[in-house]
């Protein structure tokens, strides 16, 4: 007893008590921005090195549904125009606003319908795909069931079955083995339910977007609600991007 209150005073307070003002870790890489100036004549240093072709050109903008997070762009750009933040709200409700240029301040989705509020506002009940995932994307959501984020405070839970549930929220590029399970589960969510995109992987595929073994047929054939940019994203980027959504404090 004498150890487990020793070790509880050397951990301290492990809970995030304000979710909405919660500080990103010094190096935890989240929402880029990209300063008001030049690229040098004829550089294309940052779209060289980035794996999934995230960056475009004249002017500068990165579409963080593509972006892994990588610093690799960040440390070739000469001109130092490419800078990661420890900002974690990067949530949209809109694949466009996922394309950040440099008069982007922020990131936020657009509140959710009155409908939608008033059927999950105060209880939001969701299923967990993991359609060809690393575990990456999986681990964290994981970690919201845990005391330092606890996502249940809020009336968000995960279920086991997709017929408890609310909606979805994929994790993966959506491999050929994986779409028709991800059909099937979708289908078994009573309506209205909504989509929840979880990683570059969901989004876009990420460094997986070309290979002929995904089938991502799901995405273009049903509503996405919230797209969730990261490689993986951080909890507090999930927590956040849903209440901003549901309009809860």
């Amino acid at each position: 007893m004498n150890d487990a209150i020793k070790i509880r005073i050397l951990q301290g307070d492990p809970i995030i008590h304000d979710v909405k003002s919660a500080v990103g870790l010094p190096l935890f890489r989240g929402l880029p921005t990209i300063q008001d100036k030049p690229c040098l004549d004829g550089c294309n240093k940052c779209t060289e090195v980035c794996p999934t072709n995230a960056i475009k050109l004249s002017p500068v903008k990165i579409d963080m549904g593509l972006c892994v997070f990588c610093p690799e762009c960040e440390a070739a750009c000469p001109e130092k125009i490419i800078h990661f933040t420890n900002n974690f709200h990067t949530v949209t409700d809109s694949k466009e606003k996922l394309v950040v240029t440099k008069e982007t301040q922020n990131v936020t989705p657009e509140i959710a319908s009155e409908k939608i509020r008033k059927y999950f506002g105060k209880s939001l009940k969701l299923r967990q795909i993991s359609a060809g995932g690393c575990n990456g994307c999986e681990l964290e959501l994981n970690a919201l069931s845990n005391v330092n984020f606890d996502l249940g405070r809020y009336g968000i839970e995960f279920v086991a079955s997709p017929r408890h549930a609310d909606g979805v929220v994929v994790t993966g590029p959506i491999t050929q083995n994986m779409a028709k399970a991800l059909e099937i589960a979708y289908e078994a969510v009573p309506n209205p339910k909504i989509i929840i995109l979880f990683g570059a992987c969901a989004i876009s595929g990420g460094i997986f977007q070309n290979s002929d073994k995904t089938e991502r047929k799901f995405l273009e054939e049903n509503i996405i609600d919230l797209f969730i940019p990261g490689c993986p994203p951080h909890p507090l980027t999930f927590m956040n991007g849903l209440l901003d959504w549901l309009d809860k404090n």
